[in-house]
């Protein structure tokens, strides 16, 4: 079979409200966001595991409020008052600054900058205990973060997901493939993304739709349709 070649182009997200997917596995972290003029301190964490939807939800607090985003590696050298002065930061990945130094100081004054009459979303894969920070200071404002969590996704969430990341690669499926995939996949934000990366990169190589027979051979490539 002749084969093309496979160019590795981006999927361009969308990370809007409106891209959004309600369900009972983000209820509460979507109900959180949307009372920041409460939060505890002007603060709160958001934890999940990587892809679970935590900068999705970056995206919408930040339009929401006008506040500035930014990864927690890129903290170290960046001019904090200036980020300060946006009033509301979220920074993501926020557990990534652990056992650095320089990062973890930033952020301890990032914070001290903000708070208390600013406001501040945080992201993170476990809560603060868990990180390894070196900068006990540190750890006592991370762990005065209210926290809330972003549950496993229901058939639901992932079907929604797999929908918009297919959407996202400017593929169509068929009205068969996604009630394919959501039972037989690991129950994962993260592995929709990996799955439908994968269709995508096998039907550009093999010169082919993404179908439930292609699917078929990734998943199970004993199994016969």
């Amino acid at each position: 079979m002749t084969r093309q070649l496979a160019f590795d182009l981006p999927a361009t997200e969308a990370f809007s409200a409106t891209d959004f997917h309600p369900s009972p596995a983000n209820a509460a972290a979507l109900a959180a966001l949307t009372d920041w003029h409460n939060w505890p301190g002007g603060k709160m964490l958001i934890v999940g595991p990587w892809g679970a939807g935590k900068t999705h939800l970056a995206h919408i607090w930040a339009a929401m409020t006008g506040a500035e985003r930014i990864n927690g590696t890129d903290l170290a050298g960046t001019n904090l008052s200036e980020l300060a002065r946006f009033g509301a930061v979220c920074v993501d990945n926020a557990h990534l600054v652990a056992g650095d130094p320089a990062l973890e100081t930033a952020l301890f004054h990032l914070h001290n900058l903000v708070l208390p009459h600013g406001r501040m979303l945080l992201t993170a894969t476990t809560a603060p205990r868990d990180w390894g920070l070196g900068l006990p200071d540190l750890l006592s404002r991370m762990q005065s973060a209210a926290l809330t969590r972003l549950e496993a996704p229901d058939d639901a969430l992932l079907a929604a997901v797999l929908a918009k990341l297919f959407a996202d690669r400017q593929i169509i499926p068929p009205p068969n493939l996604i009630p394919y995939l959501t039972p037989r996949m690991f129950r994962s934000i993260a592995a929709a993304r990996d799955l439908v990366a994968a269709l995508d990169a096998r039907a550009l190589a093999q010169g082919r739709p993404v179908t439930r027979a292609l699917a078929a051979e990734l998943l199970d490539p004993g199994a016969t349709t």
